[in-house]
C-alpha cells in the first residue's frame, strides 16, 4: 500500500473535510485488513513480548521520545521487528531526526505496510510490520532526500542486529 492517501482519497478529503470524511476513510481501512503471516492470540502475543513491546506493537501505543537505545545506535546492520525478527530497515537508511525517535528515509522492500490513522484526531500514515502487523510508528513527508520521508518508529517495536 502507498505511503500517500491514492489522489482520489487526498481530493475528498479536500472537498468534504478530513472530519466529514472520517467514517469512510475509517471502513476503507476496515477493507484493506487482511491476515499477516506471523498470527497468534494475545495471549501468546503477551508471553512473547515484553510489556513495553506488547504495549507498542500490539496496542499502538507509543515510547517517551529519547528512551530507546536504538536513537544512538549507529553501526552497520539491520534493524528488525521485535515480535517476529522480519528485518525493517537498513542502518544505512538511518538518521538523526531530533524527534527522540529512531528514523529513516526508506524502509526494506516489502518490509512494512501502512494505512490511515486516525488516533490522535488527525489523519497520519501509520507503520506496521508486514509480517506480523505489529506497530511501528508513523511515516511523515518531512525527511531527508532522495524518499522526502521520515519513517519515526518506536525503539522498543525493533531490535537491532549488528552486520558481522
Amino acid at each position: 500500500m502507498s505511503d500517500t492517501l491514492p489522489l482520489a482519497r487526498r481530493r475528498f478529503l479536500g472537498w468534504l473535510g478530513a472530519g466529514a470524511a472520517y467514517p469512510v476513510l475509517a471502513a476503507c481501512n476496515r477493507a484493506d485488513a487482511k491476515t499477516f503471516p506471523v498470527n497468534h492470540s494475545d495471549a501468546e502475543w503477551r508471553r512473547l513480548l515484553t510489556a513495553k513491546q506488547y504495549y507498542i506493537l500490539r496496542q499502538k501505543g507509543t515510547e517517551v521520545p529519547g528512551t530507546s537505545a536504538l536513537v544512538g545506535e549507529h553501526r552497520r546492520g539491520t534493524f528488525v521487528c521485535a515480535a517476529d525478527g522480519n528485518p525493517l530497515f537498513d542502518a544505512a537508511t538511518k538518521y538523526d531526526s531530533r524527534t527522540g525517535w529512531p528514523s529513516f528515509w526508506r524502509p526494506l522492500p516489502g518490509a512494512v505496510g501502512t494505512k490511515l490513522d486516525f488516533e490522535v484526531g488527525y489523519p497520519r500514515t501509520e507503520v506496521h510490520c508486514s509480517r506480523c502487523g505489529g506497530h511501528l510508528g508513523h511515516v511523515f513527508d518531512d525527511g531527508p532526500r532522495p524518499t522526502g520521508k521520515r519513517y519515526c518508529m518506536n525503539g522498543d517495536a525493533m531490535l537491532f542486529r549488528a552486520a558481522t
